[in-house]
């Protein structure tokens, strides 16, 4: 059980608290729309309801926007409120201390490691992976199943979901005057950078003759494909089922929604959105939303569906 000291400690930053101390007691967590007692939980910004929630609420303990200050004044004699700018964010933070994943140790028997692999410390390798000539930094978690073949350099703190294949061959070919095809070969490897998060069943095939690059603290996504020599900016979102062609580049504090496509060799800016199921088939500056396919800003493409609908 946990309780005001408890909660306190986990805040690192600023907040006004209401209600009593008293209250201040929880177990577990959970949904604001399906509360029980003796859980911690958060109500976002701009909800028209938030005072029939609360009325309904039965959490002792819940994380709230600024906003509702006034509403909130009414309900704490029953709930202990921690109020905040950010309310999404300041959950998550504390429910990641008080009852985040207990980080594993070790390595499960059943996997098998290159002799000449080099691990760090703390690190955790699940059952049934096949981890090859490679470099693994210190508090890495690999989950079971997972391939991790030769040249794959991963950094601190990076956590692999399972099923994931990382340093594969990419797919590049050549036909010759035959038409016979021919495999380009790949010498390269992959480099993933500390803090990166991989889901599980996604596929990061190793460079032809440089390495692909995923920067610090970028998340991807389950079932993402990266192709060879893509290079990743630091802090990105790849979500579910993006492909990534080629040679690309994406800068830093990118987010590429679910199901979008990008062509092989074009670059995308810092802080670009690139819209759910877009298909980006040219290079995108820096701080642009599109959508669309194929895709383009997303004023023109927004003009486009409207035209499409007078039609």
């Amino acid at each position: 059980m946990f309780d005001y000291e408890d909660l306190i400690k986990a805040i690192d930053f600023n907040y006004t608290e209401i209600g009593k101390i008293e209250n201040c007691k929880f177990n577990d967590v959970c949904s604001i729309f399906d509360s029980r007692e003796l859980t911690l939980s958060w109500v976002k910004k701009g909800i028209s309801n938030v005072e029939e929630l609360l009325t309904k609420c039965k959490c002792n303990v819940v994380i709230a926007p600024n906003e509702y200050r006034d509403i909130i004044e009414k309900f704490k004699d029953k709930i202990f409120f921690i109020l905040v700018d950010d309310p999404k964010l300041s959950f998550l933070k504390i429910a990641s201390i008080l009852f985040g994943y207990q980080r594993k140790k070790g390595i499960d028997k059943s996997s098998y490691i290159h002799p000449e692999a080099i691990l760090g410390k703390d690190i955790y390798i699940g059952p049934n992976c096949f981890i090859g000539k490679v470099e693994i930094g210190d508090n890495t978690i690999i989950m079971g199943n997972n391939c991790i073949l030769d040249k794959t350099i991963i950094g601190r703190n990076v956590v692999i979901n399972p099923g994931t294949v990382i340093g594969s061959e990419g797919f590049g070919y050549s036909r010759d005057e035959n038409k016979i095809l021919h495999k380009f070969p790949h010498f390269g490897g992959v480099i993933i950078e500390d803090d990166v998060e991989i889901g599980a069943n996604t596929c990061i095939d190793r460079g032809t003759l440089g390495n692909t690059i995923i920067r610090k603290g970028t998340k991807i996504d389950n079932l993402v494909h990266v192709a060879h020599n893509v290079e990743i900016g630091e802090h990105c979102l790849i979500i579910a089922n993006s492909m990534l062609g080629g040679s690309i580049k994406i800068g830093a504090y990118s987010w590429v929604a679910p199901s979008a496509s990008i062509i092989n060799g074009i670059s995308i800016g810092q802080n670009v959105t690139i819209g759910m199921g877009a298909v980006v088939v040219k290079s995108v500056p820096d701080g642009q939303t599109v959508a669309g396919v194929p895709a383009r800003p997303l004023d023109e493409f927004v003009k486009l569906q409207s035209k499409l609908k007078n039609l």
